[in-house]
């Protein structure tokens, strides 16, 4: 199979995917029809709900879902082939993580801009919201602790044995630091140029991308802050801290909208890359398919249910309808503009996953193996300098991207710390209550969101410090566990208002079914570490964590087919 012959057919398929399955999912949900303005407007505080056009929103949510997900997962999925992954990326896309994304959007704008558990609460019950914001909580405590430790060592100084600084083996970890810093400052003289001083869009987007270019060149060359990884926690841990209880049109809109131009720059020079250089497959290199069972050295890995776990962004992720109904619907302008952000942007990240697999390709080619970014990084400059005349840029492309893989890293992290801090808060409001409506008690201090983010960056820093990494294996389950139940409250939503919701059941349905399978294995495989005797306090963590995942998709399934019903009956 020849890449671009690849990268064509799945282009595509996503974007008829877009045109008519997108249409027909507007159709039937009536998006667009209500004449209300969105809460953006209706609630706007110029902190959490500040209005965003819809260039500068599409920046924020392609950037907070993308991060480096659609390159790890079908980078780690691709022991199966490229063949089964792409399909994956293609039905899940379009089937199961368009629709999450967008429906978790559109129930969101019309909840006040609410979260997921506050649908759950209206459609299944308090007991179901609070047990789906406890879990949600939990997974993105996990998140920040695993992006702030990758951050943190993305930008942490090397040392030789001895204990002395390793200038030489540092100065790209330095240089990364420097010019996500100096990006950070942009970013807000950005911000208050449009906002404050209503300074053209276009004038500021072309002056943002300039400064862009040299904040890099600046960064890459000048870069005289060395520290170790432990005090960048600290500092990362501050800087979320600042940045979640921020306003957003300070720093979350203009950073997220400029450093989406980093990730649209990375897609062209991908394009160009794959239609320059056309490199074929090599089948002995990447099969389209290996086995259904893969050993990968760290045991048997099943076609099913982990490559559903893996793909993850690149096909459907939990951590989606988070973002959506999180942060992008306080900032949605016009309901019109739900689809092509959310339906849109998830499809986008398709053609993100589809190009990595041409990457993976060539690296393999070119001996680029050594993780994820130099794979990534590395498969797409070597097709780059493959193209006549364009030889000199190998390396040159190669820190490019290695920067803007890092970059989106950051982009997550506070993402998430933002959303983190609206679970914490949620989960103590009633049904159909806002904080607003809390006015003293001590549930007034639970839901100040200056408390709410300090106790939750308090424990993903000393998570991240610790132990992350011995429950991590549980984030695709968990992960995914979260997209079932997003697809769980949006149809018992849809199904409460008398829309469609046939679209939904299946991909629930599987995603559940999937996520029971891997934490089944998940346990097994961390029973057999107890037995025999080689097991710290991972294994069992993981297996208790497993167990309670499994308990919790249970009851809330069992909640969400008894709302279904109960429904369906009163209809009849």
């Amino acid at each position: 199979m020849n890449t671009l012959v690849l990268l064509i057919i799945c282009v595509a398929i996503l974007l008829c995917g877009y045109i008519f399955y997108g249409r027909w999912l507007c159709k039937q949900w009536g998006v667009g029809e209500s004449k209300e303005e969105t809460p953006a407007h209706t609630m706007a505080d110029g902190v959490d709900y500040v209005p965003a056009k819809a260039p500068v929103l599409m920046g924020h949510h392609f950037s907070s879902i993308a991060g480096a997900g659609p390159i790890t997962g079908p980078i780690n999925a691709a022991i199966f082939g490229w063949l089964p992954v792409t399909l994956w990326v293609l039905v899940g896309g379009i089937f199961f993580g368009g629709v999450h994304d967008f429906g978790a959007l559109f129930a969101s704008i019309r909840h006040k801009g609410q979260s997921i558990g506050e649908i759950i609460s209206t459609s299944m019950g308090r007991r179901a919201k609070r047990l789906f914001v406890i879990f949600a909580y939990l997974t993105l405590l996990l998140v920040v602790a695993a992006f702030a430790s990758i951050v943190a060592s993305t930008f942490g100084a090397k040392y030789d044995e001895a204990g002395a600084l390793d200038v030489a083996a540092s100065a790209s970890n330095a240089s990364v630091a420097m010019v996500s810093f100096l990006f950070i400052l942009i970013a807000i003289v950005f911000g208050f140029c449009v906002y404050r001083r209503n300074t053209s869009m276009a004038v500021s987007t072309i002056i943002g991308i300039v400064a862009i270019i040299v904040c890099m060149v600046i960064g890459m060359n000048f870069h005289p802050i060395y520290l170790s990884t432990n005090a960048w926690m600290i500092i990362v841990g501050i800087y979320i801290a600042i940045a979640s209880v921020t306003p957003v049109w300070i720093l979350l809109q203009p950073r997220d909208y400029l450093s989406s131009f980093l990730l649209y720059a990375m897609l062209f020079i991908a394009f160009v890359g794959v239609v320059g250089a056309h490199p074929n497959i090599d089948p002995d290199l990447f099969p389209a398919f290996t086995s259904f069972a893969v050993d990968n050295g760290n045991g048997v890995q099943y076609l099913f249910p982990i490559l559903f776990t893996t793909v993850a962004c690149g096909a459907i992720s939990g951590f989606h309808s988070l973002v959506s109904s999180g942060t992008t619907s306080k900032q949605l302008d016009k309901e019109k503009d739900a689809k092509p952000i959310a339906y849109g942007g998830m499809l986008l990240e398709c053609v993100l996953a589809v190009l990595t697999l041409c990457a993976i390709a060539y690296a393999r080619q070119t001996g680029h193996t050594a993780g994820a970014t130099d794979i990534f990084a590395g498969g797409i400059a070597a097709m780059v300098a493959a193209i006549p005349g364009l030889a000199g840029l190998e390396n040159i492309l190669y820190t490019l991207l290695i920067l803007t893989y890092s970059a989106f890293c950051l982009t997550s992290l506070d993402t998430a710390t933002r959303l983190a801090r609206f679970m914490f808060q949620e989960f103590w409001l009633e049904p159909g209550q806002t904080i607003s409506d809390i006015n003293d008690g001590w549930k007034k201090i639970m839901v100040n969101p200056y408390f709410s983010t300090v106790v939750t960056v308090i424990l993903g820093i000393l998570l991240g410090m610790t132990g992350y990494a011995k429950i991590w294996g549980l984030f695709g389950a968990a992960n995914q566990l979260l997209a079932g139940l997003g697809l769980l409250a949006v149809a018992t939503w849809l199904g409460k208002k008398g829309k469609n919701n046939k679209m939904f059941l299946f991909p629930m349905a599987f995603m559940m079914v999937v996520t029971i399978s891997s934490l089944v294995l998940t346990v097994k495989n961390q029973v057999g570490l107890i037995i025999n005797g080689t097991a710290d306090w991972g294994p069992y963590a993981q297996t208790i964590l497993s167990i309670l995942l499994i308990v919790l998709s249970i009851i809330l399934v069992i909640e969400g087919v008894q709302t279904l019903t109960k429904k369906k009956e009163s209809r009849a």
